[in-house]
């Protein structure tokens, strides 16, 4: 698909007044011809592929931000999930605690800002490679900058691995309290999925998925404060003129992730992958979901009528950004992250936006519960709980979800924690208070819907 000079020059009011940008160039690296049963030697492997292959990654999209000045905020790596990678060396957390240290040392070489897919996918069942990785997570980020884990706890196909989702509750609180001194921020990289997509380029959930071909160039776009600056237009219109608004600024945006995907492709020589077409907010005014929400009419998000402007609103994006690429793929729609929102974190401050009513728009937005600061006594089984919960809509409605809490060590509700830069400050939330202690440790699978037999 062809895209012309004119494109570019629309665009620039959307660069300069209302905080487009392309969030990141992702650039995803197979490790799979890594494997040895050695593990110095597989991690001699691990880096010298990641700094071979993405040694002109930052280079090369600061050239296109030049050349086009478009904002590329982030250039991020994401790579085949480790617990694959590293099944055959690894015998102890120790090891992967090691893959984690290499993982960061190649991405602070070649200058990205994270490096996703320290990860497992035991969505059915959990194999002692996968055992080892999830709990070495928590030492993981601590002794890591860049690295951000995930890990898939269920899908569509196979239903919940409640084993899994029992002991992602202890890794959560464990990663809390090694990071308690910058208020439990190794939370924030770290998240939790139904149904995790193999091409995603947004961090913490990015990976290398096993369909992919070596390596793939993957962008990720962004353009709330543009999609708000045109529901102005249209402020006292109907829903018809609503919806057609947003699948017309959402073309103009993916036309803008398109351009820089071709361009990073063709100059990396790395086949061009997806563009994810999300709305993913940032903590500067303006650059918020729940300020879009607001312009349809909503006092504050969280009052009735929320969810259906979400849905209306994930629709319209999906709609308007499938016509302007062909290979559309990722999470694509909107995020709703708390910390990283300032709309989000006001209406959670002025009380109208609680955790249940969060969970209800996650039937109907991009991906789940995200970056939301929880008080750090929350018990392991209540974040199960929580989890459990997301992973169920996932299943059900055959769609991603995803759980990022950060239950913030020694803080309470009211308080707030300050993670800094993308990742914002967030208040810290009720959650209700309840146990679902003795569901958690029954233990075992929840089977899979009767719908996801469609052989």
């Amino acid at each position: 698909m062809m895209i012309n000079i004119n494109e570019v020059i629309e665009t620039n009011a959307m660069i300069e007044k209302e905080n487009l940008d392309v969030r990141t160039i992702t650039l995803g690296i197979s490790l799979l011809d890594c494997i040895s049963d050695d593990l110095n030697t597989l991690c001699d492997n691990i880096y010298k592929k990641i700094t071979t292959v993405a040694r002109d990654l930052v280079k090369t999209g600061k050239e296109i931000e030049r050349e086009y000045a478009i904002p590329i905020v982030n250039k991020r790596i994401s790579v085949t999930p480790i617990a694959l990678v590293g099944a055959s060396a690894c015998k102890t957390i120790d090891d992967y605690v090691l893959i984690a240290k290499t993982l960061d040392r190649a991405a602070k070489e070649v200058g990205v800002n994270f490096l996703g897919g320290f990860s497992a996918l035991p969505a059915k069942g959990m194999t002692k490679s996968e055992e080892l990785l999830i709990r070495a997570i928590p030492q993981a980020l601590k002794e890591t900058e860049h690295i951000c884990s995930s890990v898939n706890l269920g899908s569509t196909k196979t239903g919940i691995n409640m084993d899994a989702v029992a002991l992602m509750g202890k890794i959560i609180k464990e990663c809390a309290y090694l990071t308690r001194e910058n208020d439990s921020i190794g939370c924030a990289k770290l998240v939790v999925f139904c149904n995790a997509p193999d091409d995603n380029p947004f961090m913490a959930g990015a990976f290398h998925g096993v369909t992919e071909t070596d390596n793939v160039v993957n962008v990720g776009v962004s353009g709330p404060g543009v999609i708000k600056y045109a529901l102005e237009e249209v402020k006292d219109s109907d829903f018809e003129t609503l919806c057609e608004k947003i699948k017309k600024t959402a073309f103009k945006i993916t036309r803008l992730g398109q351009l820089v995907a071709q361009e990073a492709s063709r100059r990396l020589n790395i086949p061009f992958g997806i563009v994810d077409l999300s709305l993913a907010p940032t903590p500067a005014v303006g650059d918020s979901i729940a300020e879009i929400l607001e312009s349809m009419g909503l006092e504050r998000v969280g009052a009735p009528g929320t969810t259906a402007a979400l849905a209306l609103l994930n629709d319209s994006v999906k709609k308007g950004g499938i016509m302007a690429s062909s290979y559309v793929g990722g999470l694509s729609g909107a995020f709703i992250p708390v910390s990283e929102d300032q709309g989000m974190i006001n209406a959670v401050k002025a009380g109208s936006l609680s955790l249940e009513k969060l969970e209800a728009m996650t039937c109907v937005c991009s991906v789940g519960l995200d970056m939301i600061a929880i008080p750090g006594d929350t018990s392991e089984s209540t974040i199960s709980g929580i989890i459990a919960d997301e992973m169920a809509i996932g299943m059900i409605n055959q769609k991603t979800t995803a759980v990022r809490v950060i239950p913030v060590y020694g803080k309470g509700v009211g308080e707030e924690a300050v993670f800094g830069g993308l990742l914002g400050f967030a208040p810290i939330m009720k959650v209700n208070s309840f146990s679902c202690e003795n569901f958690i440790k029954r233990g075992g699978r929840i089977p899979a819907p009767v719908h996801s037999f469609k052989n």
